[in-house]
């Protein structure tokens, strides 16, 4: 071999190796930023459990930190109609996101937040009004007065003038109403679809409310049992009247009951006895326990940048698609 060859072989080689380097910096690099997503993924949804945990001990005016999640979430809904008032109360208000190709046909979602019956605010849920707006559903968010400012039954019987102030007002209501709920919000909008009576306060069928969505729902507890639940519900006679559990053999529309294993605020129990009676009495339900997802994961599951944490929109979606 020459040495203009040596030469040239040792260019080569040099070249080859410097190639070799110049990947595995940019894997490192892609790796680092891959690191470094997670963690910040990570340390975001530390801070949304612990800000929401807070939030829920110390009884203060909503989930703040949800807003974090309203930044992420990618816009769904091609119009969104706020502030709109069904009664005349200040907490009587709702927001409608419209998707911009609604499915044809589809019922109207209604979605009712948690916070166990003191606190929360519409405008902390954008994500959930984003996020099934995306998948074609026209949403709606409604606000519904708490406690100390009313007691028991008076926010269920919020939730039925909103839904009858949607059936007036949104003509795809004419396709019927799914509910959905989280925590409180499911105790509540369980309540509308089990127990007949709020609709028809409102002179609205039963038959209007096409299915149910409960997310960690407390159906089977005892309100007067537990010290922060009892002055909420302190007008019953009989702690059954306010048990969703206590109507599960009513006519009554399809269930989809999520509920976390990792709840340990809201055992899946609930979930599990609501749909067991459900079966029993010939009707349809489907209850799924989720792994390693707690009682705030499963509401953050409603959000398409959080989907990962549990399947819930994929979920709700395959079951207004399929089973309504």
């Amino acid at each position: 071999m020459t040495c203009h060859n040596k030469v040239d072989e040792a260019f080569f080689r040099s070249k080859s190796n410097l190639n070799t380097l110049e990947e595995s910096t940019t894997r490192n690099k892609a790796n680092g930023r891959k690191n470094l997503q997670q963690l910040r993924f990570s340390l975001l949804l530390n801070l949304l459990r612990f800000g929401c945990f807070v939030s829920l001990l110390t009884l203060l005016g909503g989930c703040s930190p949800l807003k974090l999640v309203n930044g992420l979430t990618p816009n769904g809904a091609q119009e969104v109609e706020r502030n709109l008032s069904y009664g005349v109360e200040v907490r009587q208000k709702l927001d409608v996101y419209r998707p911009a190709k609604p499915d044809e046909g589809s019922p109207v979602v209604v979605f009712f937040y948690g916070g166990s019956w003191r606190s929360g605010e519409r405008g902390n849920y954008e994500f959930v009004g984003q996020s099934l707006s995306s998948r074609g559903f026209i949403t709606v968010i409604p606000d519904y007065r708490l406690y100390p400012e009313v007691r028991f039954p008076a926010f269920v019987e919020d939730g039925a003038r909103a839904l009858a102030w949607i059936h007036e007002n949104i003509s795809e209501a004419e396709h019927g109403l799914v509910l959905i709920g989280h925590s409180a919000g499911a105790h509540l909008a369980a309540l509308l679809a089990l127990d007949q009576k709020y609709l028809n306060a409102f002179r609205l069928s039963s038959s209007q409310v096409k299915g149910l969505v409960g997310l960690a729902g407390p159906y089977a507890f005892d309100p007067l049992s537990y010290r922060k639940t009892r002055p909420i519900f302190s007008g019953l006679n009989d702690a059954d009247n306010a048990r969703p559990v206590s109507y599960a053999c009513n006519n009554s529309p399809p269930l989809l009951l999520l509920h976390g294993r990792e709840d340990r605020l809201v055992l899946p129990g609930n979930s599990r006895k609501l749909h067991e009676l459900h079966q029993e009495c010939g009707m349809k339900s489907n209850f799924i326990e989720l792994d390693d997802v707690g009682h705030f994961d499963i509401v953050l599951g409603l959000s398409d940048s959080f989907s990962n944490l549990a399947p819930v929109l994929e979920l709700i979606q395959h079951f207004i698609q399929e089973s309504i």
